[in-house]
């Protein structure tokens, strides 16, 4: 079953430098449908659902390893299989020295046109990475990216809104 998220939601999380999260708010929980016990200190992929490309989670945490913001379409699974798809923001979370101490994230309802681009090309994506890998995978998208000559914060951005 595919759940669907109310325009109104908004998904937070935060996660320590391993990626366990140390924080997550009641939207979160009701859409995974997970406590908060099963989740705290948890790997956030406990989420993670298999259609979702690896190459996005590897691009995803390259740029926030470099202290700049993320934007994705992502597919999560719940804790009984069931799916949602969520638009993501994921930035690093600084002290006062602007040393990175974890991670932040906000998620909220994907626009569905954006999905009818997504779902297929992840799915070709996820062929690619097993057979050739990670960086195969990730290629699909940078040159679907060069074809349209944009960037992928201005592709993302665009069918968001």
């Amino acid at each position: 079953m595919l759940k669907e998220m109310k325009e109104e939601d908004f998904i937070v999380s935060k996660t320590d430098l391993k990626g366990r999260l140390t924080y997550t708010n009641k939207i979160f929980m009701d859409m995974a449908d997970y406590t908060e016990e099963e989740l705290l200190g948890k790997p956030h992929n406990i989420v993670r659902h298999p259609d979702m490309p690896k190459a996005v989670f590897h691009y995803l945490w390259e740029t926030i390893a470099k202290e700049e913001e993320v934007f994705a379409f992502v597919i999560n699974k719940t804790k009984n299989g069931d799916a949602y798809w969520v638009y993501a923001n994921v930035t690093a979370s600084l002290d006062e020295k602007g040393n990175i101490i974890g991670y932040y994230s906000v998620r909220r309802k994907p626009n569905p046109k954006a999905l009818d681009i997504f779902i297929p090309l992840y799915k070709k994506m996820l062929e690619v990475e097993k057979i050739s890998g990670v960086d195969s995978s990730f290629n699909v998208l940078t040159d679907i990216l060069q074809e349209k000559g944009v960037g992928y914060d201005e592709f993302i951005i665009a069918i968001q809104e």
